[in-house]
């Protein structure tokens, strides 16, 4: 006989492609479970577990009077409290914190605080004050006895109480000890509230008046960064071709070396001051000369165009032949005409800045509202330039700064473009 066994089945689900297994274990339990249809709370998956409260008994709470130990009238209040902390200090007491007023004696009165603009009878009223509403000196000063003494400002009230703690602490500090008591300022503190008034008490026009000359003060601080920016940059300049110069001339009053022993003509002949910074090639490796001849990136567009036509002018090859001399000669007069041609384009920044604040003092001396001058210095065509420090007028559209606004380039091309065709048309005048 055969026994035929049946063999259990089980249900085997395999999570879909493209869901995610955080999402494939909210649908199916580790019990290989099918999903439920409907909504179901079960133990299982991720839940939060509810909190286990204990079987412990209850702390009993009494319905208890209490005083508050602040309070000095004895008022009895009720509250739910308890029943362990019957009998205890009203909790919140100690948060209430109160000034320790001095208290001074007849002889110390007469010995130190005696002052004649205050009796001992005001001076004890102020102290009285003082302890009850705990050195609130506004609210002293409102419940100040005006009638029966003579009236007083707050900052009379706080000097007088001031002087006197300061007096009572120096006279009961032990012997050899220096005590730097703080005092109080009276006066600086009624300056302060009449400022603090006048500022609160502005008209709106004040107050436009008073952001206007900021905005125009920011404006003058700009400039003036600006102004001694391009100062810099100009001395910078003059430098670079001084340096340049005398360079150049030590080499022309050098004897010359035979070419074979000069190991050092891999290094740039210009300095870093000067017009052009050439790179310097020091990777190993074979090098052509006519790399060294290669204008660097720093350089813009416009001064390669003004260089090449100043070249074509005085006849110089573009690409001459890359000797050792002709790249050292090549690239110093390069450099050379860059840096004229710098020199050229900042004194013709200059002089159109100097006729811009000709025409501006030409403008308000016809107006008539420039104040005082400032010669700052003379120029060689007699005429001298002026800086207008101060302008007087009634509307607020007057020119407060005259010292030249800032300059775009466009516009100086725009304004010295024939001084800058002048300066490519001699390049031969070398600074």
């Amino acid at each position: 006989q055969k026994k035929s066994k049946k063999s259990s089945e089980t249900l085997t689900f395999k999570r879909p492609e493209g869901m995610h297994r955080e999402v494939y274990a909210l649908l199916y339990s580790d019990k290989k479970d099918a999903p439920p249809l409907l909504p179901s709370d079960t133990t299982q998956g991720y839940r939060t577990v509810k909190a286990k409260l204990g079987s412990k008994k209850v702390r009993p709470w009494k319905w208890m009077p209490f005083t508050n130990p602040a309070r000095k009238d004895g008022a009895m209040f009720y509250h739910w409290r308890r029943a362990a902390e019957e009998g205890k200090d009203y909790p919140f007491a100690r948060f209430n914190k109160t000034v320790q007023v001095p208290v001074y004696s007849e002889q110390e009165y007469q010995m130190y605080l005696h002052d004649d603009a205050w009796t001992k009878a005001e001076t004890d009223h102020l102290f009285d004050l003082a302890r009850r509403f705990d050195l609130r000196f506004v609210v002293i000063h409102d419940r100040y006895d005006h009638q029966q003494f003579k009236k007083r400002s707050v900052e009379d009230l706080k000097e007088r109480y001031y002087h006197i703690c300061a007096k009572l602490a120096n006279i009961r500090a032990a012997p050899g000890t220096d005590l730097k008591m703080p005092v109080f300022d009276a006066g600086h503190e009624r300056r302060r509230k009449e400022q603090l008034e006048r500022l609160y008490n502005r008209t709106p026009e004040q107050v436009a008046e008073e952001e206007y000359l900021i905005q125009e003060l920011r404006k003058i601080e700009t400039r003036k960064k600006e102004r001694e920016k391009r100062t810099q940059d100009l001395q910078k300049l003059i430098t670079a071709a001084d340096t340049t110069t005398e360079q150049r001339r030590a080499e022309r009053k050098a004897p010359k070396k035979k070419l074979p022993q000069k190991k050092e003509t891999e290094k740039p002949a210009v300095p870093e001051t000067a017009g052009i910074k050439f790179p310097d090639f020091k990777s190993a490796g074979v090098t052509l000369r006519s790399q060294r001849m290669k204008l660097p990136s720093s350089v813009g567009q416009k001064k390669i165009k003004a260089l090449e036509q100043m070249l074509m002018e005085l006849g110089v090859d573009l690409n001459p032949m890359p000797t050792e001399e002709i790249v050292q000669m090549f690239n110093e007069l390069r450099s050379d005409l860059v840096l004229l041609y710098e020199l050229k384009q900042a004194f013709a920044n200059c002089e159109y800045e100097l006729q811009m604040l000709r025409h501006r003092y030409e403008a308000l001396a016809k107006a008539g509202s420039i104040g005082p001058l400032s010669v700052e210095g003379a120029h060689p065509d007699g005429q001298t330039g002026l800086g207008i420090e101060e302008g007087k007028g009634d509307t607020k559209d007057q020119i407060i700064d005259v010292v030249g606004a800032p300059l775009t380039p466009n516009s100086v091309r725009r304004k010295v473009g024939g001084a800058e065709q002048g300066a490519l048309r001699s390049p031969t005048q070398m600074p």
